[in-house]
């Protein structure tokens, strides 16, 4: 029986690494898109033959999207899908559900929105079964979303990248709405660009830029963050750490400053499970494995974060071996879905960069983020009222208020705190 290849993300299909007709195994690349300007890697669900190829290189792609299938050698392949990059056919939970439902449409919105969505012939909004339960979720009136998907449905990502107070206008039954894809917003600008010259050059923003501006806007501008900084003494870490790199066999991946914090952030998330949750309108959403986001800095320009799965409970070397790779990956543009998807809660070091003391925004919907500077010589009061040398590095936690609360901010970063003081407990 076929089997669907399916898309991790939204992007572009680069290219197909397999031909119809080529065999294939479970897990091997069979085709490359572009997602936020870094190439993901897209698997063979199965062993088989490549039986059909839903979209070409240069079309566009969404998560969940199925672009291809792997069957058996002979096997007739599905009806091949639109040409303008939609699935070659429904998706599997589209398959388990009617293709889209019909939700009330209780609220009216203005009409001065460039969007439309479609209503049907008693007024019901047309919405895909999945952008339904997320807008529920997320507490969203999808009244107020406007929908790009097939006769202006909304779909996913018109979920995901909804604006407040960017109301969409509606369709008339029968008639078609020519709706506008679903883009990334920009903040709207307040000042007049001066006019192009030899002294002035524009860029357009990258997907990732445009990106970054959108969830930074939603983070800023729908979370009320509260901060929380304290100042730990990390010489018994960097020691142990040199303890450790020192003992490993040539060639070894080395344990970094980073994958120390990491995995301490791990360790102190099991004592403060409220904090490694997702915000969801009315409800949180707490998670039973801890899976930490780490920023990293691509070379081209932009933030991605990479993610530590289950951090808490992986031995520290492994988890070294794993950050690193997923690192090198990222800054060659080589990423794989598994590298960036699932954080429950986030962190970000600029201490290689000669950072004392910053603040991080939050990644919606996480609840928190931890910040991190550079490990400094500073002068210390020692015992007896000694002035020596101490080793010592500023942290900063941004948490979300609507999930938690000053005192459980500041206990967190005082376990925390005695996480790295006492770093043997890392290795337990």
């Amino acid at each position: 029986m076929a089997q669907d290849i399916t898309a991790s993300m939204d992007g572009t299909l680069i290219d197909w690494l397999k031909q119809i007709g080529e065999a294939v195994k479970s897990g091997e690349i069979v085709a490359e898109m572009d997602a936020d300007k870094a190439t993901v890697e897209i698997e063979a669900p199965a062993d088989g033959v490549l039986i059909a190829q839903g979209v070409k290189p240069g079309d566009s792609i969404s998560e969940g999207a199925v672009i291809g299938q792997v069957g058996e050698s002979g096997e007739a392949a599905a009806a091949p899908g639109p040409s303008n990059g939609a699935a070659a056919k429904p998706s599997p939970q589209a398959q388990a559900e009617p293709a889209a439902e019909e939700a009330p449409a209780q609220a009216s919105a203005p009409s001065n929105g460039a969007q439309q969505t479609a209503v049907t012939e008693d007024g019901r909004l047309k919405v895909s079964p999945v952008a339904r339960k997320m807008a529920e979720d997320r507490g969203i009136d999808l009244a107020q979303v406007a929908g790009s998907g097939p006769g202006g449905r909304i779909v996913k990502a018109d979920v995901e990248n909804f604006q407040p107070g960017a109301a969409p206008t509606r369709g008339m039954p029968g008639r078609t709405t020519g709706a506008a894809p679903a883009g990334i917003p920009l903040a709207a600008p307040t000042r007049t660009p001066p006019p192009e010259s030899d002294d002035v050059v524009y860029e357009e923003f990258s997907t990732m830029r445009r990106r970054i501006a959108a969830t930074t806007i939603e983070s800023q501008q729908t979370i009320p963050h509260f901060y929380v900084t304290t100042e730990i003494d990390v010489a018994p870490m960097l020691a142990l750490r040199k303890q450790l790199n020192d003992s490993l066999p040539e060639g070894g991946t080395r344990i970094s400053v980073n994958d120390l914090v990491v995995k301490a952030t791990a360790l102190t998330l099991r004592q403060f499970p409220n904090l490694n949750s997702h915000y969801y309108g009315d409800k949180a959403v707490r998670y039973k494995r801890i899976h930490v986001g780490i920023a990293v800095a691509l070379t081209q320009g932009g933030v991605i974060y990479i993610v530590a799965q289950d951090a808490d409970k992986v031995a520290l070397g492994t988890l070294a071996e794993q950050n690193k790779a997923m690192a090198a990956r990222a800054r060659e543009g080589k990423i794989k879905p598994a590298d960036i998807q699932g954080a429950t809660f986030s962190t970000s070091n600029l201490g290689p960069f000669d950072v004392a003391h910053f603040a991080a925004v939050i990644n919606p919907p996480e609840a928190g983020v931890l910040a991190f500077g550079t490990a400094k010589k500073v002068p210390v009061v020692l015992a007896a009222g000694i002035v020596g040398v101490g080793e010592r590095m500023m942290v900063t936690i941004s948490v979300d208020h609507r999930i938690s609360d000053g005192a459980e901010g500041a206990a967190f970063l005082k376990a925390f705190k005695d996480m790295l003081e006492n770093p043997m407990r890392l290795l337990m």
